[in-house]
């Protein structure tokens, strides 16, 4: 698929009492994503700030579960976690670059939490 086209989801379902999100894509691509990896990678401006020096480190979040996944028209999903987060909008790249993207961003978010001292619970 080009680069420029959009990847529509085809399913989107909270499994597991909302510890993972699963996305299938038109193209074919299917993930299965963790509630934690979903929190701590929101795209909120509470946790990417409003420039890349404003963007946080989220820890302590390893038992986060997906209340709720609400439409936004028909380009995005916000997600409500049981913490109380509920101000990110998922958009569909958003959420297939987490998904084609995941061992590298997670492995990053890892390394960070480290050089931090923050820890995932």
């Amino acid at each position: 698929m080009p680069s420029n086209q959009q990847r529509w989801p085809t399913e989107l379902r909270i499994l597991n009492g909302g510890r993972q999100m699963r996305v299938v894509f038109d193209d074919g691509s299917s993930f299965e994503l963790a509630a934690e990896y979903l929190r701590v990678k929101s795209p909120s401006a509470e946790v990417q700030g409003h420039s890349p020096a404003d963007r946080k480190v989220v820890g302590g979040k390893r038992n986060v579960t997906i209340a709720a996944a609400d439409p936004v028209g028909t380009y995005a999903v916000k997600l409500r976690f049981d913490d109380g987060h509920d101000t990110g909008l998922f958009t569909w790249p958003y959420l297939h670059e987490l998904g084609s993207d995941h061992r590298t961003i997670w492995a990053a978010y890892l390394t960070e939490l480290q050089a931090r001292g923050i820890t995932r619970d």
